[in-house]
């Protein structure tokens, strides 16, 4: 006579032979279907067909296999209730103690780019949800196993005592619902991408109706923007970094906000570049002839004394970072958190690692991609705000001359290039930028005037016939009139104001030579 039953379906195999010898030594009979009875038999176990059990064969190419009352309600049947217990026996209803089930990899099939939605939509698992929700759901009487790293607590307690504990149970079904909820949120969500027409990872038109998380654990981190807050980084299921550390010790809380901005932000330029971030604001941005040049100008652009702003900042470049480039990074008075880079050519790593104050200490992170994000989220007021990234660029052919003067060649390149970066500041936001290189900035000022004057007090007398970038229009001439008496020559930003006629009045006035982009990058 069956008095132990446990079912086990499983697509991923790792480790099941042993929890099922386990399991069978321990007089459990063993149900199973399809590939898993296969397997389990090649081992040597005894095994009885889900079919034997149903008394119905499976079919539709093994789409109805465990749905079936005799499976379920062997699940569901509370001990505790006598006439559960009695319909059972009614109906020769073997009660289920143990379900070991594993899902068909949605999330992993979808990451191809080569899917097809006939292959997506063949791997929604939906039997091995429905055993896990129902064991899950009746934990108090059964055990719902839906990992290979559990099996070794169960082989432990069925050692020990013979059978696996309540409190075992109450952790395994917790972590099943997470695990079933987060399946559906990946199938949610792939549904929602192919019906925006983004399953190329194309920028959303509108935003779903609802979004649905399901975000996994991807690194520990020590503690979050203080030490008394706990911390990690969660990646979406079946997501890899996209970053891979190859030195020093473990990544913050903090760097990984600031990697994210150097990333984004360096990517914006196709010449050798170099960006030095501080709390996700640039305090030093370059392009040059090589990474070498590109940071010894992104490295000067602050005024003596320096380093004041980027000393234990984070640098990211854009193209591997090169032993010239990776000795004045190391030099006098320096010291980075976080050097990111596509790529370390050989003896690169040597020198951080051996540089006096630098060795253990300083991260060398690797970038494998740029993410690409659907919309981004942000915990507010007990709930989240989502939009779309800021991903528009920038189309030159569309900007449009404001005043009769017009910026040279050069002036035009400082004014693309400080718009660019200005797109990365915090607003109210005031770039100042000469032969492509960060000179000025004002950030997250509670008025655009004192931003523009912050960045010119950056820029000292550098600040004479160089180009300044606003985030967003100009409410009143007085910025105008402050970046002329600090000597700037050309200035682009969006346009839009109800004053735009006074403030262009005012450049032409001035001289200063006056673009509009139609794009506002305000940046909270």
């Amino acid at each position: 006579m069956i008095t132990k039953r446990a079912i086990i379906s499983v697509f991923d195999k790792t480790g099941i032979a042993d929890l099922a010898k386990k399991l069978s030594t321990a007089e459990y009979e063993i149900v199973s279907s399809g590939g898993t009875a296969k397997y389990l038999r090649e081992q040597g176990l005894t095994v009885t067909d889900v079919s034997d059990v149903t008394k119905f064969p499976e079919m539709l190419d093994g789409r109805v296999k465990t749905l079936h009352p005799r499976i379920h309600a062997g699940i569901l049947a509370r001990r505790d209730l006598p006439e559960h217990l009695a319909k059972l026996k009614e109906h020769d209803i073997v009660p289920v103690d143990i379900v070991c089930v594993n899902l068909y990899p949605f999330e992993a099939t979808v990451a191809k780019p080569s899917v097809t939605d006939e292959k997506a939509i063949e791997n929604i698992d939906i039997g091995g949800p429905s055993l896990i929700r129902a064991a899950a759901k009746n934990h108090q009487d059964v055990a719902v196993v839906t990992s290979p790293d559990q099996y070794q607590t169960i082989i432990s307690e069925l050692e020990s005592s013979g059978q696996v504990s309540y409190k075992t149970k109450r952790q395994l079904a917790q972590k099943a619902f997470a695990l079933t909820a987060g399946y559906d949120a990946a199938i949610n969500q792939y549904f929602i991408r192919v019906q925006a027409g983004a399953i190329r990872e194309l920028p959303l038109q509108e935003l779903p109706e609802s979004i649905s998380l399901n975000l996994k654990k991807s690194l520990p981190l020590r503690y979050g923007e203080n030490p008394h807050q706990p911390a990690g980084f969660y990646l979406p299921a079946g997501a890899e970094p996209a970053f891979e550390q190859i030195h020093g010790k473990e990544i913050s809380y903090n760097n990984i906000l600031d990697m994210g901005a150097s990333w984004e932000l360096v990517s914006e330029f196709s010449d050798p570049c170099c960006v030095i971030i501080k709390h996700t604001n640039p305090c030093g941005c370059a392009c040059a002839k090589n990474l070498k040049v590109a940071y010894l100008l992104a490295r000067d652009g602050e005024l003596p004394p320096a380093p004041i702003s980027r000393f234990g900042g984070i640098i990211a470049v854009n193209r591997p970072l090169d032993v010239e480039a990776a000795e004045e990074i190391t030099g006098p008075n320096s010291f980075y958190e976080v050097i990111a880079a596509p790529d370390f050519l050989p003896g690169v790593k040597e020198i951080f690692a051996n540089r006096k104050g630098w060795g253990p200490n300083v991260r060398l992170v690797r970038i494998t991609k740029k993410p690409v994000s659907q919309y981004l989220l942000r915990s507010a007021w007990g709930g989240a705000l989502a939009q779309a990234p800021d991903a528009i660029g920038l189309d030159e052919s569309k900007i449009t001359q404001a005043t009769s003067n017009k910026p040279t060649p050069a002036q035009l390149e400082d004014l693309l290039f400080a718009f660019k970066i200005v797109k990365h500041v915090k607003s109210n936001a005031i770039v100042i930028a000469k032969d492509k290189q960060l000179i000025g900035m004002g950030a997250g000022q509670p008025n655009r005037l004192a931003s523009v004057r912050l960045a010119l007090q950056q820029a000292g007398d550098r600040a004479k016939g160089a180009a300044l970038a606003s985030d967003g229009y100009f409410p009143f001439t007085d910025n105008i009139e402050e970046a002329a008496a600090g000597g700037i020559s050309a200035i682009i930003q969006p346009g839009g104001s109800v004053k735009d006629s006074d403030v262009i009045a005012m450049a032409s006035e001035l001289k200063l030579a006056m673009v509009l982009t139609g794009i506002r990058h305000f940046k909270h």
